[in-house]
């Protein structure tokens, strides 16, 4: 079972309300479907322009993130999963503060 595999990763950008958004996915998350038969991916989501800007899925810039290779797939793809996630969390009560709170001019 144990044997050397090269590892896959897809890189992409996007660029969602003004943040450019570095997005790494790794369908076969360390050949685990090859030993296990587990359809285990992996996702990097980060935040490069501003850098580690806070999203709605991450108040650092930078997510981790596990999921299947069939989910990402269904989605239309890491960068559609990713940007339907973000626009799904930026309608929450928590994110819509966040962002008045940004807009809001303070004296102090």
């Amino acid at each position: 079972m144990s044997r050397l595999c090269k590892r896959y990763t897809e890189h992409h950008e996007t660029v969602w309300n003004g943040v450019t958004i570095s997005i790494s996915y790794e369908p076969r998350w360390l050949s685990l479907a090859d030993d296990y038969g587990l359809d285990t991916a992996h996702l990097e989501i980060e935040a490069i322009a501003p850098e580690r800007a806070p999203l709605p899925i991450t108040e650092t810039g930078y997510r981790s993130h596990f999921t299947t290779a069939n989910a990402v797939a269904a989605m239309g793809g890491p960068v559609a999963l990713v940007r339907t996630w973000l626009d799904e969390e930026a309608a929450s009560p928590a994110w819509r503060l966040h962002e008045a709170a940004g807009r809001q001019l303070t004296l102090f």
